[in-house]
């Protein structure tokens, strides 16, 4: 049985896609150019080992 009600998200979406069929294609372009990079395991790790603890009270100047 189809769901009777429909949001007002739901239809501005559907009539989004309806309207524009190639913004998830730009969506998809966009996040690679953003988000998708190759990733540097090695370089990560020596960064993540490379941190120095932080102090519970930065200001605090005894050693």
């Amino acid at each position: 049985m189809a769901a009777m009600y429909e949001s007002e998200i739901t239809r501005f979406l559907r009539e989004l896609k309806a309207a524009r069929p190639q913004i998830e294609q730009e969506q998809r372009r966009g996040r690679a150019i953003w988000w998708d990079k190759p990733q540097e395991l090695q370089k990560d790790r020596d960064d993540r080992q490379s941190r120095v603890p932080q102090k519970p009270y930065v200001y605090q100047t005894d050693e």
